[in-house]
């Protein structure tokens, strides 16, 4: 078996700077309202004392991937890595996807009439540099990494993440540690 890329966020490290979803707009040249990849706030109080702790989440490469399933133009293509691109000039823009996704991980633009999402920047991986998002995150709280070499190590969710299993997700956290009361 091969290797299979996917994320892991550490919302020990998060800061919620924003640095990641930035870097992924300038290198993809996003139109100002699509976001591929987004920093989310976990519930203040959603571990028992307030705390504030934040994710970075884009696509999770899915090992069944929803958006793969709907569409009917073959727009998606699962590489042998488990990266899953979305081909834009095979897309029709019908939006099937984007209502598939429990991640809410493709976006339409009104622009381009077209839907687009995070492709690991696979582009970047196959010439042995890192996806945008993770090279400009300051704290290095994302990284890529095989996942077929994972262990109990992190979670497959954190608190406001749609259930992992409808999809097989492959993003990967590493929940955060309380350390302080107050």
């Amino acid at each position: 078996m091969g290797r299979k890329m996917g994320f892991v966020v550490d919302s020990n490290r998060c800061i919620g700077c924003h640095s990641c979803s930035m870097a992924c707009k300038n290198y993809n040249q996003l139109n100002p309202d699509i976001t591929w990849r987004t920093v989310y706030d976990i519930k203040e109080d959603t571990y028992g004392q307030p705390t504030r702790i934040t994710m970075s989440l884009a696509c999770n490469h899915c090992d069944i991937p929803a958006c793969k399933e709907a569409c009917p133009t073959n727009a998606y293509e699962k590489r042998e890595d488990g990266i899953v691109i979305h081909h834009e000039e095979r897309c029709i823009g019908c939006g099937m996807c984007v209502y598939a996704c429990p991640y809410n991980v493709p976006q339409f633009d009104k622009e381009k009439k077209k839907v687009g999402k995070c492709h690991l920047c696979y582009e970047r991986l196959d010439n042995g540099q890192s996806p945008a998002c993770v090279s400009s995150c300051p704290t290095q709280a994302i990284y890529h990494i095989d996942t077929t070499s994972l262990g109990d190590e992190f979670a497959k969710s954190l608190p406001g993440f749609p259930d992992p299993e409808i999809t097989k997700s492959t993003t990967r956290f590493i929940k955060p540690s309380i350390v302080r009361k107050l």
